[in-house]
């Protein structure tokens, strides 16, 4: 799996909100200014050769879908950042949390 770039990644979550969509769909949810419809169209064919969107054929429009679920892509997301950032140690993450001054009651949620 590969880590999404801000803008596929705000695809991908509009696509997990809404579960099924077509180019204009998503377009909608997204939030002003909103980019061109062939911006979007091209990020989600991007996703699609990247593994992540799936879509059925209905003519000449297509109707896109995720194939990876949020939360596959979450843990990979957040293993990949433990791993970059805190030397791989789920330990430090919470540590540097604790550093950010959060009480008990924030970092019991956290585990």
């Amino acid at each position: 799996m590969k880590e999404l770039t801000k803008a596929e990644d705000q695809i991908m979550q509009i696509l997990w909100t809404i579960e099924k969509g077509f180019v204009k769909d998503i377009l909608d949810h997204l939030p002003e200014p909103k980019p061109a419809y062939n911006t979007v169209s091209t990020i989600v064919r991007i996703l699609e050769k990247k593994g992540f969107v799936g879509y059925k054929a209905y003519g000449k429009t297509h109707e896109y879908f995720p194939l990876i679920a949020k939360e596959n892509y979450t843990r990979f997301y957040l293993n990949n950042m433990v791993k970059g950032y805190f030397n791989g140690s789920f330990q430090n993450l919470v540590s540097f949390f604790a550093k950010e001054n959060l009480n008990v009651t924030d970092i019991d949620k956290l585990m």
